[in-house]
């Protein structure tokens, strides 16, 4: 069922944050303008699983202005923001299927119901839609495409893809350069930070910070970890991703020596059970554990539950669990996206980026379709390079331009001197 408004302060509350959002999106505002003139989505009917936070809402109304017709649901069942939901239904006129702390079965059912409309397009973050659309669904309607947020769905789609078993193109927005260098970068790094530090109140100089996994997503958490004073340690399984690591300034180790000498773990990998009982067995009294990853698999659960004799929720978003030993070790956001369970996500300057990728996608699904196969896409160079010129001009920053005589160099074969 639709998210019920029971208390109009809150959707007052959520078009405040809305606005708060839209105010440092300026290219998706951009991207409205042409939108509002040219209706290229008229009559298409859009099924979006996101996470419904403020941001989410700004992308929202850009694509109904472009004249699509649009259902949303979470992506995550800690990840909504209410008041954005709220707001949503009552001001922008959208549905929205999504309420936070929503159990599986409601989740699930959240995302049939967005699927009810029978889309033209699906927006997808961690392909939950999709899997959802080739699990449930033997014989599909004809949908004309679909876009993916993030690294873990992209991941699931394009293992369908090479099992022949994709049902209808989709474009990878994750591995836009403007989305993966500066959403799983700097986003994802400020707004994990952000997580720990609102449900814990901890300080984070001094600490030894653990990161597993070195991707863009672990690059900027230990960025971010470092930049507070914390000693920081990255795990990995890639030799290549562990030297660079090595060369950025970090100590790199195996997960087991790092167990014993860590007081945060910070999981970006994306991988299931990275964090398991050998794991807990030898970390220290007092251990700090969170997930950035898109689902809550990264550390093992049931595991802990296992070892321990005693759990208790010890603040909103903490739960201490004591094992056998009298040992404690603490679990944040229940093991999901901590950016999103304590935080609010990404900042609005950088899914500006992001979002923009998703309009723009959209945009040329519903142009292009008639040539694209069953595959998984790249977003197209040309609306990642508007993006990131877009986003400078509202930088107010300027850049150099090649002379012909530099195009033409560099375009030629020449003969060294």
């Amino acid at each position: 069922m639709d998210y019920e408004i029971r208390d109009i302060n809150l959707a007052k509350k959520g078009a405040l944050r809305i606005e708060w959002a839209e105010n440092n999106m300026p290219v998706l505002s951009l991207i409205r303008e042409r939108f509002k003139k040219e209706r290229p989505l008229r009559d298409i009917k859009i099924s979006a699983c996101l996470h419904v936070t403020s941001e989410t809402a700004v992308l929202m109304d850009v694509l109904k202005s472009a004249g699509a017709k649009i259902y949303l649901c979470a992506s995550n069942p800690l990840s909504t923001q209410d008041d954005v939901a709220a707001s949503l239904i009552k001001d922008y006129k959208i549905p929205v299927f999504a309420i936070k702390g929503e159990d599986k079965k409601t989740y699930y059912k959240h995302i049939k119901s967005v699927l009810g409309i029978k889309p033209d397009i699906t927006m997808d973050d961690g392909a939950d839609l999709v899997s959802t659309l080739h699990i449930k669904h033997k014989t599909l309607h004809k949908i004309l495409g679909g876009t993916e947020e993030t690294t873990t769905g992209v991941i699931r789609l394009r293992a369908l893809e090479r099992e022949g078993r994709l049902k209808y193109p989709i474009i990878a927005v994750n591995d836009a350069q403007t989305k993966f260098l500066f959403d799983n970068r700097y986003g994802t790094g400020q707004s994990t930070i952000d997580g720990i530090l609102r449900a814990t109140n901890i300080l984070i100089a001094g600490k030894n910070f653990v990161v597993c996994g070195y991707g863009f997503c672990g690059r900027g958490v230990a960025m971010r970890a470092k930049g507070m004073g914390a000693d920081v340690i990255i795990c990995e399984v890639s030799p290549l991703r562990a030297l660079e690591a090595t060369m950025d300034g970090f100590r790199v180790m195996p997960l087991l020596s790092a167990s014993k000498i860590g007081d945060i773990f910070v999981t970006t990998t994306g991988d299931i059970n990275v964090i398991t009982k050998k794991h807990f067995l030898l970390m220290k009294d007092g251990t700090i554990l969170a997930n950035s990853g898109h689902f809550n698999v990264e550390i093992d659960i049931p595991s802990l539950e296992r070892l321990s004799i005693r759990k208790r929720r010890i603040r909103d978003f903490v739960c201490e669990y004591t094992l056998k030993s009298g040992k404690k070790i603490y679990l944040l956001g229940e093991g999901r996206l901590i950016n999103l369970t304590a935080a609010e996500g990404h900042p609005a300057q950088v899914m500006d980026m992001s979002f923009s990728n998703q309009a723009l996608s959209v945009e040329y699904i519903a142009k292009n379709y008639k040539k694209l196969e069953k595959r998984v896409y790249r977003v197209p160079e040309e609306i990642d390079k508007n993006i990131a010129q877009l986003k400078l001009k509202s930088l107010g920053i300027k850049i150099d331009n090649l002379t012909k005589q530099q195009r033409q160099y560099l375009s030629e074969w020449q003969l060294g001197t």
